[in-house]
């Protein structure tokens, strides 16, 4: 397969936008934390999402559109993958949004601090880590996820990259080739653990056997596409406990997102050019389609309890020196806890943030 590579193409972010943003980012980390949030949200949780770790996740993405009002949030995910891809395409660039140089590597610091956190203190870093995604040598990010694993190796941590079916439990805690292992570095899609395959790791991830990272609690805190409702909704904002200049920061980036299965549908029909219809458990960009594309059977045939439909913010557009055209450019934000690793800009050419089309890919990014 393909490895998706950096583009040479420098993307301009203000650094006013860039500052709302990280407020943005670590609003809805005090958010996910609030009492009255995980009332709200608790019992919308399944099983998985319910148990808590004692640490957060790695790997966070925070993706945005800069709209002429400002900017958008377009999703959360919590297994964001590109990151050094963006480290390569930002190395050339001048600044420094995405800091990997110098002596500190804050990405790989921040799976130390998950063992840190996990381990209440008794582990300084992990001692076996597995990357482990469904079919890992057939996914568009393989190399990436090797990369991974050499940059663990480096740290003298053993790292390999491999399939659940790889695992086995062994007195309640998982082994890989007759290892133990302490972490995962989970880039799986299955967000909840629900599947058969993901048995043994759901087994030892709610006896507190292994540190999962990214994990279902994270997840369905925030990166469960349903929590946009909640955030875009301004009665909802308002019971949550947040001062007012909080209240107007959420409900200014979050688009409005709602369930398809509470609005009128013959009113979103005549307004399609305005929405995007999302399945709620999308990834990747699969089967979210723009309104204005949509044909009428297959508006007809979404299943309202399961779509999403997001106001549409269109993305802002890039002008490279070696294309005639220009190019769609949205942001994601790297993300620990409440600290921000890094920004990259990502420029393509379709309809949606695929990365699939001939140059498509990560750019670097220059704060000005």
């Amino acid at each position: 397969m393909t490895e998706l590579d950096a583009v040479h193409c420098p993307v301009t972010l203000s650094r006013k936008q860039a500052g709302t943003i990280v407020r943005f980012i670590r609003l809805l980390h005090h958010l996910h934390r609030l009492p009255r949030y995980l009332d709200l949200v608790t019992p919308l949780l399944s099983e998985s999402a319910r148990f808590e770790p004692g640490h957060e996740a790695v790997m966070m993405g925070y993706d945005f559109h800069i709209t002429p009002d400002g900017p958008r949030l377009i999703e959360v995910n919590t297994n964001a993958g590109g990151s050094l891809l963006a480290w390569r395409a930002q190395q050339h660039a001048n600044g420094h949004p995405f800091p990997l140089h110098g002596r500190r590597n804050r990405i790989m610091d921040s799976f130390n601090e998950e063992m840190v956190l996990f381990s209440r203190g008794h582990k300084q870093k992990p001692e076996h880590v597995i990357i482990l995604d469904e079919t890992p040598e057939r996914q568009f990010l393989y190399h990436e996820m090797q990369t991974f694993a050499a940059l663990f190796a480096q740290s003298g941590i053993p790292a390999s990259v491999t399939a659940p079916e790889t695992l086995e439990v062994q007195d309640g805690f998982l082994f890989h080739q007759g290892q133990r292992v302490d972490m995962i570095y989970n880039r799986h899609c299955d967000f909840y653990l629900d599947s058969s395959a993901m048995a043994p790791v759901r087994a030892a991830w709610l006896a507190g056997r292994v540190c999962l990272s990214p994990n279902p609690r994270t997840y369905g805190l925030l990166s469960d596409k349903r929590r946009m409702t909640l955030w875009s909704d301004p009665q909802v904002v308002a019971s949550l406990g947040l001062s007012p200049a909080q209240q107007r920061l959420l409900l200014d980036i979050v688009l409005q997102t709602r369930l398809m299965a509470g609005e009128d549908p013959a009113l979103l029909w005549r307004e399609r050019q305005h929405w995007v219809f999302k399945p709620v458990t999308s990834h990747g960009g699969k089967g979210v389609l723009l309104g204005r594309k949509i044909s009428r059977a297959r508006f007809d045939a979404l299943v309202p309890g399961e779509t999403l439909v997001q106001r549409l913010a269109p993305p802002s557009l890039t002008r490279c020196t070696d294309r005639e055209q220009p190019v769609k450019t949205d942001f994601r934000f790297f993300v620990y806890r409440h600290r921000v690793l890094g920004i990259a800009a990502r420029v393509y050419q379709g309809q949606l943030t695929t990365l699939r089309e001939p140059g498509s890919g990560y750019a670097p990014v220059r704060l000005v």
